[in-house]
């Protein structure tokens, strides 16, 4: 639905984006993630047709942003991240002016109204003045018109920012509900947006692609070993030394609770294997009772610091050869 090849952007000399490439398919909501000043929003106005590549390619539907402009803005909807609006119309009047310029008419313009102040929650202030609105009801207005159209694929630049927590949930609930009939990108520098909505994830850092993934996939990549935590009831020493023995633990760190009854163990092991069998029984073995297992997983930030951190260090090594 969506295919980016080599997509690169110069402002003078300075690179805001370099060899960008990557797809997002149908029905599919792909975040776009990366720290400020990565190369987001060049990204976003390039697949939008508001602003040319230096070089590359951008498809949406098989069609040629940089050739049809006004071909692919027909099929997009697009909430930027300023979502500029006209604060002195009415919502209504706003949406209706909208629907004329992407061409809606008569009773397909109603209908199509209708429908986005409706899905969009606008029920309640449809004749209220933009400018009299809360922030969180003017990004719903921004989403109403991306979607009035009913557009296959939706470029969604932070749609969330500067909105408070109960803001930040609605506006995350209807980005939502629009999955399976619309292909999205979200672009985003908040961690929770992309876990919670997203079902890919595409990392920008510096201006080049960093990673390109499921978010599990993302987040085993990055790891070559994992994190066990134990607890049990016995000797402490003889516990740790048991753990320490099994086959594929690097290490064991012990940690003994005020009472001194129970004892907490962090193991580190290798990937590849499922050594928790092994631990259970060791524990056993050294004269323990088991109370609590369980692999502590690795978090979207520690995957994103990770996946960052390793990208700048590939840069300075490049710079140096």
């Amino acid at each position: 639905m969506i295919e980016v090849e080599g997509l690169t952007k110069f402002y003078g000399n300075m690179p805001g984006i370099q060899d960008v490439s990557f797809k997002v398919e149908e029905g599919e909501i792909l975040g776009f993630l990366g720290p400020n000043g990565a190369g987001k929003s060049t990204t976003m106005r390039i697949l939008t047709g508001y602003m040319p590549p230096t070089s590359g390619t951008v498809r949406l539907d098989g069609i040629d942003v940089i050739e049809k402009p006004l071909e692919v803005q027909a099929r997009l909807g697009y909430l930027p991240e300023n979502n500029p609006l006209y604060p002195e119309m009415t919502v209504l009047a706003y949406l209706d002016f909208v629907a004329a310029v992407k061409g809606l008419r008569g009773a397909d313009k109603a209908a199509a109204i209708d429908r986005v102040v409706g899905g969009c929650g606008l029920g309640d202030v449809a004749s209220r003045i933009i400018g009299h609105l809360s922030k969180g009801y003017r990004q719903r207005v921004g989403l109403a018109q991306a979607l009035v159209n009913d557009p296959p694929i939706l470029v969604l630049d932070e749609p969330t920012s500067g909105l408070d927590p109960a803001q930040i949930i609605e506006i995350r609930d209807l980005i939502r509900s629009l999955k399976g009939n619309h292909t999205i990108i979200l672009s985003t520098h908040i961690l929770p947006e992309v876990n919670v909505i997203c079902d890919r994830v595409v990392v920008i850092h510096q201006g080049r692609i960093a990673a390109d993934g499921a978010l599990d996939a993302l987040a085993a990549g990055v790891e070559d070993e994992e994190t066990i935590r134990v607890s049990a009831l016995g000797p402490a020493e003889a516990i740790r030394s048991g753990l320490a023995s099994v086959t594929g633990v690097r290490s064991v760190s012990l940690k003994e609770d005020e009472a001194g009854e129970e004892v907490h163990l962090e193991v580190s092991a290798g990937k590849g294997r499922d050594i928790r069998p092994d631990l259970v029984s060791a524990v056993s073995a050294a004269g323990g009772r088991l109370t609590e297992l369980y692999r502590e997983r690795i978090t979207l930030e520690d995957t994103f610091v990770k996946i960052i951190g390793g990208e700048s260090r590939n840069q300075e090594d490049a710079a140096h050869v």
